[in-house]
């Protein structure tokens, strides 16, 4: 049987073959951008025959700097793409069981695109929405 812990960590790690890109299964006191934090937003238990599966939703918040306009928007836009070397979407997908501990992935949307505050400093971000399916 999977543990939450266990699935943040797995989604930290499939984010973490973005290069650049620092990661955290649990939300940080701290950001130090470009970072992606996971973080649970619910669980429904029973979807499938009593415990035979539990559907988990996360949201990976992904911040980048804002020193100019152009160049965090520029940066978080190739974060936001579907496909590619620094998709957000691209990497959560690359292992859909997460080391074994899941039956399936989905990041169902990008969502949030927004200004940041945190403490003095603004910072420029975007959530995306995981599903996971897991017993």
């Amino acid at each position: 049987m999977t543990t939450l812990s266990a699935l943040r960590s797995g989604i930290a790690t499939n984010l973490a073959t973005i290069s650049g890109l620092r990661t955290s299964a649990t939300v940080p006191d701290d950001v130090n951008p470009p970072i992606a934090v996971v973080a649970p937003q619910g669980i429904t238990f029973d979807t499938s025959f009593a415990r035979g599966l539990d559907t988990y939703e996360f949201n990976v918040l992904v911040i980048v700097g804002r020193v100019d306009e152009r160049s965090a928007q520029n940066r978080l836009d190739g974060f936001c793409n579907p496909t590619g070397s620094s998709s957000i979407k691209t990497a959560l997908e690359s292992d859909k069981t997460l080391g074994g501990e899941a039956q399936n992935l989905r990041c169902t949307e990008m969502r949030n695109y927004s200004s940041l505050p945190v403490g003095e400093l603004t910072y420029l971000a975007a959530e995306f929405a995981v599903t996971v399916y897991a017993t």
